[in-house]
This record gives C-alpha cells, structure tokens and sequence, in this order.
C-alpha cells in the first residue's frame, strides 16, 4: 500500500474532526474524497502527510510509519502537495518556484532542475510563463503552476485539497483538464479532495464519501453515481447532480 490511515482520530480541542478512520490507497491509485463542507476530507488528506498530526492511530507511506521524527524526511521523499490557495513564493519568477525544491531537498543541479521544470511546465501548457512572477498569471494559469511544482520533486504520491475551490468557473476547467491528463497518463498515487462530480466519475479508481469526520461509503465511480447505498450519500448527490 502507498498511504494507509490505521484507526486515525483527530480532535482540534474539543472537537472530534475524524473518527476512526481506516483507509488504504494503492499504488497508482486515483482516489477522490468528497462530500459536505466540514465533514474532514481536507483533515484527512492533511494527516497523511502529518501537516496535521493525527490525535491517534496511525499513518504509513511507502510501508514505513510516519512520525514526528521521520516526517521530514519521509514525507519529502514521497509526497508532494497542492492547496486551495496556490502558494507560490511571489517575488520569484515561475522557473525559479518550480526549481527551488529540486535544488534545496533533492540535490539536483540548477541545469538538471530547469529542465525538470520546463518539462513540467509543458505537461500543464504554460512553458512560455517561465519569466512571470505569480501576480501576473490568472487563478487557473498560477494553480496549472503549483501543480507543475508538485510534478517537479518526481514523488509517487499527490496530495490535491480542493485546488479548484478559490478559482472562478471560467479557470476550474483548465485546471481539471491538467489533472484529467496527469491521472491518465501518469503513474502517479493521487488523492484528491474536490467537489468537482464530473472530475470524480471521469477520473477516480475509487471514491470515499465522508460526512462528519467518518466514511461513510466508498466504491468504484460507477457504483457512486449510479446505485450508493447509504442514505446520507443519495442525499448528497441527489443535491449536487442535475
């Protein structure tokens, strides 16, 4: 298994925000979790690269348990992340956003690591905004960006938190179509948290339907949007597919 959650709980104070969670993701696997607003899909997706510490249970990557003394480490080796918001660095341009990480964790050289982000920056179709700063790119274009910088550490695993929830309707696309062609045609482990329901049938191995902080169900996109079996979920989706 890529990522397994074992019995993961976690409270921010008083507040339990996942109940025994158990989960596995494959290698390869594009796994897609969705559900209301504040049920713990972004917690979750939080605590398998420890950006939130799980209260108790247990996280492993690649096989090895994740800790706090190992979480630098493990998590650099195998995981990249992309966020809601875009969190590029502002006052460097694009190339050097993308190469900053190759160089300072993973040791490339400044050649082989601009070559690795023009790479990248052709697989999201923005190689000609390598000498753009942040500010000067739409929503759409600086996300195409992060999720570019994510392919550029080369790790098996990638986190995606809702990244098309800050875009406006007109950018969501662009950023689903990079996606679409990264899960077909990469052999990259995704986890992705999204509300994007065509997104989830057109692309996931397996959705996880979550309502608070539990699963709720979980099957192939076929079984999902055709016959779910928990009242919660028909609920849901009865709400957000015409």
């Amino acid at each position: 298994m890529m990522i397994k959650l074992d019995h993961i709980n976690k409270y921010f104070g008083d507040v339990q925000v996942l109940q025994d969670i158990n989960l596995e993701v494959r290698e390869g696997e594009k796994l897609v979790i969705i559900g209301p607003s504040g049920s713990g899909k972004s917690t979750t997706v939080r605590c398998m690269n420890f950006l939130e510490e799980p209260t108790s249970g247990h996280v492993y990557i690649d096989g090895k348990e994740l800790t706090r003394k190992n979480k630098m480490e493990l998590v650099r080796d195998t995981t990249s992340m992309v966020f809601q918001q875009f969190n590029l660095y502002p006052h460097m341009t694009v190339l050097k956003n993308l190469t900053l990480a190759p160089m300072k964790l993973h040791g490339k050289s400044r050649e082989e690591a601009e070559e690795l982000a023009y790479h990248y920056l052709d697989v999201v179709g923005l190689r000609n905004k390598a000498d753009a700063y942040p500010n000067t790119l739409s929503g759409g274009q600086q996300q195409r960006i992060a999720i570019a910088r994510a392919l550029c550490v080369q790790s098996k695993i990638i986190l995606f938190d809702e990244p098309t929830s800050a875009l406006d309707p007109e950018t969501i696309q662009e950023v689903l179509d990079v996606m679409i062609k990264l899960a077909k045609e990469a052999n990259i482990t995704m986890v992705v948290v999204t509300h994007e329901m065509g997104f989830a049938r057109q692309v996931a191995d397996r959705v996880v339907f979550m309502a608070d902080g539990q699963i709720l169900e979980e099957g192939p996109p076929e079984h999902f949007f055709l016959n779910p079996k928990n009242e919660r979920v028909k609920k849901f989706l009865s709400k957000i597919i015409r």
